[in-house]
């Protein structure tokens, strides 16, 4: 079976999946965002850093944004038409502001949406009914749990990866003696990064290594397994630290799941509403935040695409990650 990306239009995100054989190679998802790569829009220079074509522009709805490639002539106040090329980075305690290109001359568009995105590259897309089935059926539950707890198992050991406000780091766990285990673990850091949507600064801690011929193997294993990922890599140090460096656009699926946790289990569980086939009200059953991270907007709209009546029931004990839905009499 040729690969191709699966889309799904879902409540309060898109999300779509590039799958062969019955596998996810890799997913993307979107959360609405308007401001994100592809946005032409006008905007005014706020502030310029002395001494550098960097400064800070801000949009018509507010949102400000980082601009290089400022041109030597222009002053705080003057208006520019921009390009967004990175979304904003939300992460634990801070975000980073969306990039902005100066942009003189396009005339203002929206953002694409996922889907236009992927079709202008020219891939085929293939949209699915959300809640089909069709991405649980290849393993989206389980790449949704990954992104939500860090941890990715392979033969062997498991790979912990955190967000933090540096870099995405993958630290390698197991009982296999090192170099086995470093060894192991190179196929499942190439697959996270596809299937996890990781890019920019990554660092990965292997262990570590006193042998440089034991390092070079690592580093021969690891280059073999990122032959179809577009970034750069260093070798590995003595402490057995590899630094990635990919082009960064967007938030990837850990980052977002570790700066919103309630909302991402809320999409997640609006989603697992849409395939209940039982007959009755449809229950969400979940921690308060959890509930609270469903707007109003996205209920009704659940309840439009099901045709049911729509119920909550909060409860403290569960964990955010343990909320669940089920079909219950009217």
């Amino acid at each position: 079976m040729s690969a191709e990306w699966l889309y799904e239009a879902g409540i309060g995100e898109e999300r779509a999946i590039y799958v062969a054989n019955g596998a996810i190679l890799s997913a993307r998802l979107d959360w609405g965002e308007t401001v994100k790569p592809g946005l032409v829009a006008p905007a005014r220079l706020v502030m310029r850093h002395a001494g550098s074509r960097r400064g800070v522009v801000r949009l018509e709805d507010g949102t400000e944004a980082l601009i290089d490639q400022l041109p030597r002539e222009a002053t705080e106040g003057v208006p520019l038409t921009v390009r967004i090329v990175r979304s904003a980075i939300a992460e634990r305690g801070r975000t980073k502001l969306p990039v902005a290109r100066n942009a003189p001359g396009d005339e203002p568009r929206p953002a694409p949406t996922l889907r236009e995105e992927l079709e202008a590259s020219g891939a085929r897309v293939r949209p699915m009914p959300s809640g089909s089935g069709e991405f649980s059926r290849h393993g989206w539950d389980e790449l949704v749990g990954q992104a939500m707890s860090g941890e990715i198992a392979f033969a062997g050991g498991a790979l912990l990866v955190s967000a933090t406000p540096a870099m995405t780091l993958f630290d390698i766990d197991g009982s296999l003696p090192p170099l086995k285990l470093s060894l192991a673990a190179t196929g499942a850091i190439a697959d996270a990064l596809h299937q996890l949507d990781i890019a920019g600064n990554i660092g990965i801690d292997f262990p570590t290594l006193s042998e440089k011929k034991d390092r070079q193997h690592v580093d021969t294993a690891l280059g073999d397994a990122l032959l179809d990922w577009q970034g750069e890599k260093t070798s590995m140090n003595g402490f057995g630290f590899v630094q990635l460096v990919a082009r960064l656009e967007r938030p990837s699926l850990v980052s977002r799941f570790a700066r919103d946790p309630a909302g991402a289990m809320a999409r997640q569980l609006l989603r697992r509403a849409e395939a209940v086939r039982e007959p009755g009200a449809l229950c969400l059953e979940a921690h308060q935040r959890v509930l609270d991270a469903i707007t109003p907007a996205w209920e009704a709209e659940l309840a439009r695409r099901t045709g049911r009546t729509i119920r909550r029931r909060a409860d403290i004990a569960m964990g955010l990650h343990a909320a669940h839905v089920q079909a219950v009499p009217l």
